[in-house]
């Protein structure tokens, strides 16, 4: 006997991390998810304001405006959903359609899909710098973790946070020990880490987060500072989290894709232009209890910027390939991204 299709969308909206993946298997033998037609689209989302694309476009109903235009009435449902393993289980599992995810998380997929699922990425959803912040007062390079320390990171090895700890890791010892700093990174969604650091005195002493998270917690707890931005480790601003999909829910759906990206072109043009109703937006449709003025300045930081185009991705690319992380190597981010007008100039 199947599970109801409510039953179904609760199991998913309320897994996180390696859960997920149990559960989406139980799922998938007592009820086969069947092709989805034209017309519905489920997207998974994670934790912080850099999916506040995705919040705009929910609270204004913009996918529907713009499937109206298209001709179709188009159902949206959305799943939260905790770092990046979890999300790419999703996508693969056919449990959602839109995967929200950090760069590595699209990276790792393609790369396991290419000549067969074929997932890409549908858009960026802006450039965010991350910071990894740690509360040990020992700690000011990421040189100085100990077997006593543990970062938080979404997912460990999988999620953009760790793909970048790597990357710096690779700076500094040599390409040999990329992955040092994994054995001592735990998985956490951001709003957990982010408690732990504030607090102080659990084992989380460090935690590569996005906005809001680690700007909560560079505000409450004096201790807490900045060991890595990734902007310096990535050369500049660059496309942190990413939404992608398969092959297959494109060119099925071209009425329902064509409006979901018209959807998030408008949304990033109210973002930019309206931070103040942007922040209001967050607040409402996520329900997180943070400072409205404080997260306004979150939104207007210089370093933020809401774009569709994917920028500086390729780096991460070339060194995940590098260090084996990825088989196929990319020529270039044309590769690991669907060839359309909103994405035409990224990098």
């Amino acid at each position: 006997m199947g599970f109801s299709s409510a039953l179904r969308d609760r199991l998913v909206q309320t897994a996180t991390g390696a859960g997920l993946a149990l559960i989406l298997a139980v799922l998938a033998l007592a009820s086969p998810t069947p092709a989805m037609a034209e017309g519905r689209i489920r997207i998974a989302e994670q934790y912080g304001i850099v999916y506040l694309l995705l919040n705009v476009a929910r609270d204004q109903q913009l996918i529907e405006k713009h499937g109206k235009a298209e001709g179709v009435d188009i159902s949206v449902e959305w799943a939260k959903l905790s770092g990046g393993s979890a999300v790419n289980d999703a996508l693969l599992s056919g449990a959602v359609d839109i995967a929200g995810a950090g760069v590595g998380p699209l990276l790792t997929i393609w790369d396991r899909t290419r000549g067969k699922q074929n997932v890409k990425g549908v858009a960026s959803l802006g450039n965010f710098p991350y910071y990894l912040v740690s509360n040990n007062p020992n700690v000011k390079t990421i040189a100085d973790f100990t077997e006593k320390d543990r970062i938080a990171v979404p997912a460990v090895g999988v999620s953009v946070q760790s793909r970048v700890l790597q990357l710096a890791s690779a700076k500094l010892w040599g390409d040999a020990q990329f992955n040092k700093l994994d054995k001592i990174s735990v998985a956490l969604p951001h709003p957990d880490a982010a408690a732990a650091i504030i607090a102080g005195g659990t084992e989380i002493t460090g935690h590569f987060g996005n906005p809001p998270f680690q700007e909560q917690e560079l505000a409450e707890n004096p201790k807490a500072r900045i060991v890595l931005n990734s902007y310096d480790v990535l050369g500049g601003p660059s496309s942190s989290t990413v939404l992608f999909a398969t092959e297959k829910f494109r060119k099925d759906n071209p009425k329902t894709y064509k409006a979901f990206q018209a959807a998030l072109k408008e949304a990033a043009q109210f973002a930019a232009a309206n931070p103040e109703q942007a922040a209001d937006t967050y607040l409402r449709v996520t329900g997180a209890k943070l400072d409205r003025s404080f997260l306004i300045k979150v939104i207007k930081n210089p370093d933020v910027q809401f774009k569709l185009e994917p920028q500086n991705t390729y780096a991460l690319a070339e060194f995940m390939h590098k260090v084996g992380a990825i088989k196929n190597a990319p020529a270039s981010w044309r590769d690991y991204f669907f060839d359309d007008p909103v994405t035409a100039q990224g990098s």
